[in-house]
């Protein structure tokens, strides 16, 4: 089916069965043929062109000289001269009206050069004009002649001027052997060309194909080798599936990351479900025994439900392209954060304080809420004292910080503070995945900005900065 307005390629053109058998050839092959199809018609309408060009030159002096020498047996006719001698290679008839010949040349003797009709079309007054002889196959006695009535005092007559075309007929012959021979090696040479431009084309697609097969065999960190000094549909495609292969990396890296740290990490609650299990089962337990063994269970049970949402928090933020972003008013971001902790943050007797500026904010407040929530978790939790959240707009980004009164990050701990499962020391990690400063950071990245922890003024003190 072609579409309105678009034209049909050559190959669109072809019955179906050719056009099948086409498309199953190699690209060079489809490639060549192209070339030799195209480069065939050119050479055959340039041929063409040159040989009727020269035909037709050949021709206007065939006719002028058979013309003037009419004219001038003409002429003698009707003075009563000697018939004069005519081109080289000329010859002539003199006919009456009932076709017999009255005169004629030694070369051509008693035999009429006019057929009937051609007699009386003459006689009727027309210029007749006919060859004798082909051009090919070769022929002897190849003629050219022109017949024409005229009147004499002795009656009417019909003279029949005629040429020998074997000069004009050679020149012709030899023009079409070396045009066939100029195209013949015209199309080779295109064709050897086309096919290797094309070789050369296409063996960078090659490259890539073989990486791309090493790539199934499970080869690991490939990337194609792309020239970086020119930018062609080639070299656009090499960059197009090196991006490709960094994504399948990256999103390999992150798979093997996830497989590794789920099981790393549920190990030991799964232990402890199995230890706990394995003892109420061991002998009867009493209903206090077994309330408190279900509790246990009921505690593991709930740090794997919130390691597992917290992976998968991870993962879908690390594997997402982007984020949905929509305007949202900066105090009520944080106040939608902060609000599930004031409780805790009373049971414990610690302040927790939010100023926010007064403005609107372009952000994914899903991912914002969540990660500001675990800032002020993580500070109430292994920090101490009043806990401080600050929210502003700087320049198009926005800057949000989370300090706390405590003894702040170990020195030896910031550098991994955002590693996933990263714990300081002991008096930090009472609690906890180890995944609540991963999960900020991977929302800072998604939004396009960055996290920092660092130790201010005594106490642990986590800024978020990405633009709004």
């Amino acid at each position: 089916m072609t579409l309105p307005g678009r034209p049909r390629t050559w190959f669109g053109r072809l019955p179906g069965r050719l056009r099948a058998w086409f498309g199953r050839l190699p690209v060079v092959t489809r490639l060549v043929l192209a070339v030799a199809v195209t480069m065939s018609l050119v050479l055959t309408g340039t041929a063409g062109l040159v040989y009727w060009r020269v035909q037709t030159a050949l021709d206007q002096q065939l006719h002028d000289d058979l013309a003037a020498y009419r004219h001038s047996l003409d002429r003698a006719l009707r003075t009563g001269t000697a018939l004069p001698p005519g081109p080289s290679g000329s010859l002539y008839q003199i006919l009456d009206a009932h076709g017999r010949i009255l005169r004629s040349s030694t070369a051509v003797g008693r035999q009429t050069l006019l057929t009937p009709a051609e007699l009386d079309s003459a006689l009727h007054g027309d210029l007749v004009r006919r060859d004798v002889g082909s051009l090919l196959p070769i022929t002897p006695d190849t003629l050219r002649l022109q017949a024409e009535r005229a009147g004499t005092g002795g009656g009417t007559r019909v003279i029949v001027a005629a040429v020998r075309r074997g000069h004009r007929d050679e020149a012709l012959r030899e023009l079409l052997a070396q045009l066939a021979l100029a195209s013949g090696l015209t199309l080779i040479a295109a064709s050897y060309v086309g096919y290797r431009t094309a070789r050369a084309a296409l063996r960078p697609v090659e490259r890539y194909r073989t990486a791309a097969a090493t790539l199934a065999d499970g080869a690991q960190n490939l990337r194609l080798d792309v020239p970086a000094d020119r930018e062609d549909e080639i070299t656009r495609l090499g960059h197009t599936l090196n991006r490709m292969l960094d994504r399948l990396e990256a999103s390999a890296v992150r798979e093997r990351r996830f497989v590794a740290d789920a099981s790393h990490e549920l190990r030991t609650p799964l232990s402890l479900l199995r230890a706990e299990v394995d003892v109420a089962l061991h002998r009867p337990r009493s209903a206090e025994e077994l309330n408190r063994t279900l509790r246990s269970v009921d505690a593991e049970v709930q740090r794997l439900i919130v390691l597992s949402n917290a992976l998968l928090d991870l993962e879908e933020l690390g594997s997402a392209d982007h984020i949905t972003r929509a305007p949202v008013r900066l105090p009520d971001l944080v106040e939608t954060a902060v609000a599930p902790h004031r409780r805790t943050a009373e049971r414990a007797g610690r302040g927790l304080r939010a100023d926010a500026a007064d403005t609107t904010v372009d952000a994914d407040a899903g991912w914002l809420v969540p990660a500001i929530g675990n800032l002020v978790g993580n500070a109430l939790r292994h920090g101490d004292g009043a806990v401080h959240v600050t929210a502003g707009v700087h320049e198009g980004r926005l800057r949000l910080r989370v300090t706390d009164e405590g003894p702040g990050f170990p020195p030896e701990f910031l550098p991994r503070a955002f590693d996933r499962f990263a714990r300081a020391e002991a008096s930090r990690t009472s609690e906890g995945s180890g995944l609540g400063l991963a999960f900020v950071q991977a929302v800072a990245t998604a939004h396009g900005g960055t996290a920092r922890a660092e130790n201010h003024g005594g106490g642990a003190l986590v800024t978020l900065d990405v633009p709004c």
